[in-house]
């Protein structure tokens, strides 16, 4: 999709709409001119009018002041703002006793929460932390995960997988038999894994990532 103008302005809605003030309010979090992102800022005085846009330093102070990143606010942009909360969780807490059940679904509530478009129950979002899925997942990039149809698993799909013991990490599938689940690590300097069946509390599959 390409960003247009009218798409740009209407993610900028949509963040205020989320963030439960207005486009004034915006731009005060983000220590501009409180009529930066005002509708009569959106178009020139002339006639006919010409577009006008946010300056990319305005749109990376306010992606900074409320703390989303750009492929959130892409998805404002898409017109996806009405989509689903759904749970956000960090890598430590998904290896902790009691936040997940035996098929790999969040338990309880309270979690914080991500805006994704259209249904998707079941679905939640895992907060990347530490290098050991460079280059592919970053420090702080969220990747979104579907715990369900885990028998449907597929050579080369990218997964999340916890252990009996706690561990919890992304690979790249390269085997998934009754027996054994082998995974390929995503940073080369980390090493590849095979683990059996029995020592695997659960997989899914990564569907989205923010990067």
């Amino acid at each position: 999709m390409t960003l247009s103008h009218s798409h740009i302005w209407a993610a900028i809605d949509a963040l205020a709409n989320r963030l439960s003030t207005t486009p004034s309010g915006l731009a005060r979090m983000a220590g501009l001119d409180p009529t930066s992102f005002n509708k009569s800022k959106r178009a020139s005085p002339e006639d006919p009018p010409r577009p006008r846009w946010p300056s990319t330093e305005s749109l990376a102070k306010l992606l900074e002041a409320t703390g989303i990143k750009f492929s959130e606010f892409a998805l404002l942009a898409e017109g996806r703002a009405g989509g689903q909360g759904i749970p956000l969780i960090g890598f430590a807490q998904a290896g902790s006793a009691g936040f997940f059940d035996d098929s790999g679904f969040p338990l309880g509530q309270g979690w914080d929460e991500i805006t994704f478009p259209g249904a998707h129950s079941g679905l939640y979002a895992l907060e990347i932390s530490g290098d050991s899925m460079e280059p592919l997942y970053r420090d702080g990039d969220r990747i979104l995960v579907d715990p369900h149809n885990s028998q449907n698993l597929r050579k080369g799909d990218r997964v999340v997988v916890k252990t009996s013991d706690g561990e919890v990490m992304a690979k790249e599938l390269v085997r998934y038999s009754a027996r054994t689940i082998e995974l390929r690590s995503l940073n080369p300097d980390f090493p590849d894994r095979s683990l059996d069946r029995l020592d695997v509390a659960w997989i899914a599959r990564i569907v989205w990532a923010s990067q």
